[in-house]
């Protein structure tokens, strides 16, 4: 069996795959959700990531080969849907690196749902939500203090 050359463009892709074969897995590896994405179960348990599968390759730039078809290495496969991992065809399109990064959006809100902040010198949202980060630097004072009252303790002092 000859490996077939729209697949050979696909990086980390299994060689047993056909363009028919590598299609009936895709589809047998997802799911129809209810805003109409066709979300993809590769490996490993964390959703809502790019997902790999059919060897080392990435779902969304296998589906968009194998459904879509005219695939040009040197541009990057978009959602645009926003989810990572969809490989609805009508929700994939090949876009520039430029273009790509720059309608990259964030969030309003952080992942935990705190109002993410404008920096004043940049008037964007911040990246780091200053809630989170303040909370996260508290436990790690909390556990800090646990360790040396503990380690004052195996060594005979009190703690003050």
């Amino acid at each position: 069996m000859s490996f077939d050359p729209v697949l050979s463009q696909i990086n980390g892709l299994s060689r047993h795959f056909t363009v028919e074969t590598l299609r009936a897995y895709l589809l047998s590896r997802a799911t129809r959700a209810d805003n109409g994405c066709l979300l993809v179960r590769g490996y490993g348990d964390r959703r809502g990531a790019y997902q790999k599968l059919a060897g080392r390759a990435w779902a969304h730039i296998a589906a968009y080969v194998v459904f879509v078809g005219d695939y040009d290495p040197t541009l990057e496969v978009h959602h645009d849907c926003g989810t990572p991992d969809c490989i609805e065809p009508a929700h994939l399109r090949q876009r520039n690196r430029a273009d790509n990064c720059r309608d990259r959006t964030q969030p309003p809100r952080c992942r935990n749902g705190h109002d993410r902040e404008i920096d004043p010198a940049t008037g964007r949202l911040r990246r780091v939500c200053r809630v989170c980060n303040r909370q996260a630097q508290q436990r790690w004072r909390e556990r800090q203090a646990a360790e040396v009252a503990q380690a004052r303790a195996a060594h005979g002092r009190h703690p003050s």
